[in-house]
């Protein structure tokens, strides 16, 4: 809701504001590792290309699994269009990380698009959690084609009918129009 209130110039929260902030800075390099359905991508050779990056878990995450459809919705509607879908997992179950187990969290979820593990949060904390009080960390991030954060829905899900995935879709397809 307030990355919607921001994309749409709503009144600001505090929360908001925090995430308003955010916006239109270029977005810092990834950490990721164990790249599921893609080679090792860098974001700075996605460059001219719109990048959308969901943190997610799996599994008991009610709000991943409720907004995967739209991920893969997303992926399928716009990746030839110049969108590029990366799910990076953020481990919340004790225990090491097994790549194993990732890959079948995804394949459950229908992941198409590349999926990436985020060891020890080291992205999701620098360009998330240390930037102010959050309460979700399944985050999503939209970086327009020159490697900018254009928009954030700040955790908790999208689905198809509700003013978060409308913000959402409206946003991919305004980044996916400019030039």
């Amino acid at each position: 809701m307030v990355a919607w209130l921001i994309a749409t110039g709503g009144p600001a929260t505090q929360a908001g504001d925090a995430v308003a902030q955010l916006i239109g800075r270029p977005a810092g390099a990834w950490e990721f590792t164990d790249w599921l359905n893609s080679p090792r991508l860098k974001l700075e050779e996605l460059k001219g290309k719109v990048v959308l990056i969901r943190w997610w878990t799996a599994p008991g995450c009610s709000y991943c699994q409720a907004t995967a459809p739209a991920l893969n919705e997303f992926h399928a509607d716009y990746h030839a269009a110049g969108l590029e879908v990366i799910g990076a997992y953020h481990h919340k179950v004790p225990g090491p990380v097994k790549v194993e187990t990732v890959k079948e969290l995804a394949d459950g979820l229908g992941f198409k698009f590349p999926v990436a593990v985020d060891p020890g949060w080291k992205t999701l904390k620098r360009w998330w959690l240390s930037t102010g009080d959050r309460d979700f960390t399944s985050v999503s991030f939209l970086i327009d084609r020159h490697g900018v954060v254009r928009h954030i829905h700040p955790g908790g899900q999208f689905v198809k009918g509700d003013e978060d995935y409308a913000a959402m879709k409206r946003m991919v397809e305004e980044l996916l129009a400019e030039k």
